[in-house]
């Protein structure tokens, strides 16, 4: 099952970073997620891709996994920075770093 999950991951990420580099214009409106706000949006993201790394079991500790997904954030931020339209947003570093705690929270507490 661990392929699986390390599939499904490398994908989600190729796929976030696609999603996050394209102009937001151009991604259509998802009506069923039309009640979430942006920061919603980067909250579950990172809680999702938080807890499928987690639950991959990489062959690092979980506190690498967990800092190399926040730079990951971090990175579509700077990106974002320079891209013409997009923008830099502290904010969607604090719900990065939410969504990726509480997954960190999820799973320690599904283990005990």
């Amino acid at each position: 099952m661990k392929i699986v999950y390390r599939s499904l991951f490398f994908i989600s990420v190729g796929v976030i970073f696609w999603l996050s580099i394209v102009p937001a214009q151009s991604i259509p409106n998802i009506a069923a997620l039309s009640f979430l706000t942006d920061k919603g949006i980067h909250f579950l993201i990172f809680l999702y891709l938080s807890f499928l790394g987690l639950i991959s079991k990489f062959n690092i500790p979980n506190l690498i996994l967990l800092a190399t997904i926040f730079c990951f954030g971090l990175l579509i931020e700077v990106i974002h920075f320079y891209h013409p339209y997009r923008y830099f947003e502290i904010a969607d570093l604090a719900a990065n770093t939410m969504g990726i705690l509480l997954a960190y929270y999820i799973f320690e507490k599904r283990l005990n």
